[in-house]
C-alpha cells in the first residue's frame, strides 16, 4: 500500500500533482509507516537497546538509528510541504530484514524441536518381568542394567538390552539405516527405539533411562549444532566497526562545522545528512534481499529452507555426501510381482492387508478379488486363511513350507532383494522387494559431479545394498554398515581436510551428521529429527532439487557480494561530499533510498541460477 502511495506521488511530481493532494498521499503514507516502525519495528529497537545496555554494538543499532532518521527527515518533510519522502524506504528495509530474521527464527524452532521429535521415540515405561516369573509395568526410570523387561509384538523397545529368549524381526531403520527388518534371536542387541515386529521377546537390560543408543544420538546432535551455531553473524562483526565508526563520523562532522562558524541549526542539518546518507539500508538489504529472492526461487525448485544462512553455505560446499536409504532410494521398498497371476496378486494382497509387517505394505495395493477367509497371522511366520478350501500363506520361506533348493534358487537369482513368499495349495513363488533408487538420482549424481563437487556415500545398509546402488551410480567412494558416531567421523575427517560437506539424509542416525556438517539438506518424507536438523527439505520424490538449489545458492553467493560492494562503494562515495555539506538532508534520503533500490533490483537477478 505505502508503494502505491509513493508511486502516485513519483509520477505526480513529474507531471500534475496539486501540493494538497502530495500532502495527503504523504500523511497517509506516514499513518501506514509510524505503525509499522513501532510494531515491526521492536525486534531491532530491542536487540540495539540490549547491545547498548550492554555497552556493545551490533548491526541493529545503526539499522534502528537508521530507520528512526529516515521516518523523522520524512515528517519533516511533509510538513514542510516538500515533494519528497521517504516512508516507503523504512518500511521496505523493515520487511527485508524481518524476512531474514523469519528464516533464522525458523531454523531454530525447527532445532528445538529435536528433543520433541526424539521423546516421541522413547517409550515412558517398559514390562519388567519378577524374579517369580510375574510381568509388572513400571516406568523405565525405574529400570536398571540387568532387570529383564517383556517386548510384545508390535511393541516399541523401551531399552537397550540383549535378547535373552524368543525369535523376531525388528525394524531398525530409525536407528542403523537398516533397510529391511532385522532378524533377531537369544544373544542379538537391540536398541530402545526400534519396533518390535512379529514375535515376543525377552530382553536383559543393558541401559534404560540413561545412557541408551538413542542418548547418544541426542549428545552427538546437540554437539554438533553447538559447534554450527558458535560462529558470531559476519554482520555483528561489520556492525562492531561501522556503526561506532558512522557515529563518529556524525559526530566529529557537527563539531568541525560548529568550529568553523556555522550555526548549530547548520551543523545538526549537515550532521543529520551524514548519517541519513549513511543509514545502513543498502548495507542491511545486500544479504537479506538476495536471501529472500533466492529462497522463492529455491521453493520454486522443489527445495524449502529453514536457515537464514543455509544459501551462503550451500555456495561454499565442495563434497556431497550422501545417506543410502530413503534418500537416494524411494523411501519405500516396491515388490515386484510381476510374475504372479492376476488370481495370486488379489490373494497375495489380501493376505498382506492383514500383517503389520514393513514388507507386506508393499503388497496390500494388490488386493483383488475374493478374499481369503479365517485370516491369522503368525509372530515372526507371516499370515495364511483359506479360499475355496485351499489354504493360502504370506510370509516366510518356513512358513510357506519352501524347501532348501527352492529358497536358495531364488536367493540367488534376487541376490540384495528381500522375498516374501506366497503358497497356494501346492504352488509357491517368490516376491521379491526391495528399495529402488529414486528416478533421477543418477542424474542428479552426475550434474552434481560435473560441477566439480566429490561425492560419497555414508550408510547403515548392508553392503550388498549399499554396493549395488554405489555402482549403478559410479560412487566409488562408499561406506556400509556406518554408525551415527562413525558418520559424524567422517564428516569431521573431511572438514580437517578443509571440505565444505553437504549431507543429505533421512533417517534418526542420520541426524547427528546432517547437524554437524558445513550444510544439510533432507527429503520432505524423512523423520522429523532429521527434517529439524537439516538446513532445507526437498519435496517430492526427485532429487534434482539439490543440484538446482546448489546452482542458485552460488548465483546468490555472487550477488550478495556484488551487493556489498554496491554499499561500500556508496559509502565510500557519499560521505566525503555529506561531510563537505554538499547534500542536504533531502538528497541523503534520496540517495539513502536510491542505493537500497539498486540493492534490491541487483538481488531479483537470484530469480534464476
Amino acid at each position: 500500500n505505502i508503494m502505491l502511495l509513493s508511486v502516485s506521488v513519483w509520477w505526480g511530481n513529474a507531471s500534475d500533482i496539486t501540493p494538497e493532494t502530495r500532502d495527503l498521499f504523504h500523511l497517509i503514507s506516514a499513518l501506514i509507516a509510524l505503525p509499522t516502525l513501532a510494531y515491526s519495528g521492536q525486534p531491532f529497537y530491542l536487540s540495539a537497546f540490549r547491545a547498548i545496555r550492554k555497552r556493545s554494538v551490533n548491526m541493529d543499532v545503526p539499522i534502528a538509528i537508521g530507520i528512526t532518521l529516515a521516518v523523522a527527515m520524512s515528517l519533516f518533510q511533509t510538513f514542510q510541504h516538500a515533494e519528497h519522502a521517504y516512508f516507503d524506504s523504512a518500511v521496505m528495509l523493515i520487511f527485508f530484514l524481518l524476512t531474514g530474521r523469519y528464516l533464522e527464527q525458523n531454523m531454530r524452532r525447527r532445532t528445538r524441536a529435536q528433543a520433541v521429535n526424539l521423546a516421541s521415540l522413547r517409550a515412558d515405561s517398559a514390562r519388567r518381568i519378577r524374579p517369580d516369573g510375574s510381568v509388572v509395568e513400571v516406568p523405565v526410570s525405574a529400570i536398571d542394567p540387568g532387570d529383564r523387561v517383556a517386548v510384545a509384538a508390535g511393541e516399541r523397545i523401551a531399552v537397550d538390552g540383549v535378547v535373552a529368549s524368543g525369535t523376531s524381526e525388528v525394524d531398525c531403520s530409525m536407528v542403523t539405516g537398516e533397510t529391511m527388518p532385522m532378524k533377531v534371536e537369544a544373544g542379538d542387541m537391540v536398541y530402545a527405539g526400534t519396533l518390535n515386529l512379529s514375535g515376543p521377546l525377552t530382553v536383559t537390560v543393558t541401559a534404560a533411562a540413561k545412557g541408551m543408543l538413542i542418548d547418544e544420538v541426542q549428545k552427538l546432535l546437540d554437539n554438533a549444532y553447538a559447534a554450527k551455531t558458535g560462529r558470531v553473524a559476519l554482520a555483528d562483526k561489520a556492525a562492531s566497526l561501522y556503526a561506532p565508526l558512522v557515529h563518529t563520523a556524525a559526530a566529529l562532522t557537527f563539531l568541525g562545522w560548529l568550529l568553523a562558524g556555522a550555526g548549530w541549526e547548520q551543523s545538526l542539518v549537515i550532521a543529520i545528512a551524514v548519517l541519513i546518507i549513511t543509514c545502513p539500508c543498502a548495507l542491511g538489504l545486500a544479504i537479506p534481499a538476495v536471501q529472500v529472492v533466492s529462497s522463492g526461487a529455491m521453493f520454486r525448485a522443489g527445495l524449502l529452507l529453514n536457515a537464514g544462512d543455509a544459501i551462503e553455505r550451500l555456495a561454499e560446499v565442495d563434497t556431497v555426501v550422501f545417506d543410502k536409504t530413503g534418500t537416494l532410494t524411494l523411501p519405500s521398498p516396491l515388490a515386484d510381482a510381476a510374475m504372479l497371476t492376476e488370481r495370486a496378486k488379489g490373494i497375495a494382497g489380501h493376505l498382506a492387508r492383514a500383517s503389520r509387517h514393513p514388507l507386506a505394505a508393499s503388497l496390500q495395493a494388490l488386493a483383488a478379488g475374493p478374499a481369503p477367509e479365517g485370516l491369522r497371522e503368525t509372530p515372526g511366520g507371516g499370515v495364511s486363511g483359506t479360499l475355496d478350501g485351499v489354504e493360502v500363506r504370506l510370509g516366510s520361506a518356513d512358513f510357506c513350507g519352501v524347501s532348501v533348493a527352492a529358497r536358495q534358487a531364488a536367493e540367488a537369482g534376487h541376490a540384495g532383494d528381500s522375498l516374501v513368499w506366497l503358497r497356494t495349495g501346492d504352488e509357491i513363488a517368490a516376491i521379491p522387494v526391495r528399495q529402488h533408487m529414486r528416478p533421477d538420482a543418477a542424474e542428479t549424481v552426475a550434474a552434481l559431479r560435473a560441477r566439480g563437487l566429490v561425492i560419497e556415500i555414508l550408510s547403515g545398509d548392508r553392503a550388498p545394498a549399499v554396493a549395488e546402488i554405489a555402482s549403478a551410480l559410479g560412487v566409488d567412494d562408499w561406506q556400509a554398515g556406518v554408525t551415527p558416531q562413525a558418520k559424524i567421523a567422517r564428516i569431521e575427517a573431511l572438514k580437517a581436510e578443509g571440505r565444505r560437506v553437504l549431507m543429505v539424509g533421512d533417517g534418526l542416525n542420520d541426524a547427528p551428521a546432517l547437524a554437524a556438517a558445513h550444510v544439510s539438506l533432507s527429503p520432505v518424507t524423512a523423520a522429523h529429527i532429521s527434517q529439524a536438523a537439516a538446513d532445507g527439505v526437498f519435496l517430492g520424490n526427485a532429487l534434482r532439487p539439490v543440484v538446482e538449489a546448489h546452482a542458485l545458492a552460488r548465483k546468490a553467493r555472487g550477488l550478495m557480494g556484488g551487493n556489498l560492494w554496491l554499499a561500500v562503494i556508496y559509502n565510500t562515495l557519499a560521505v566525503p561530499i555529506a561531510i563537505a555539506g554538499f547534500v542536504t538532508p533531502l538528497i541523503a534520503a534520496l540517495a539513502m533510498s536510491g542505493s537500497s533500490v539498486l540493492v534490491t533490483l541487483n538481488a531479483l537477478r537470484a530469480r534464476r541460477a
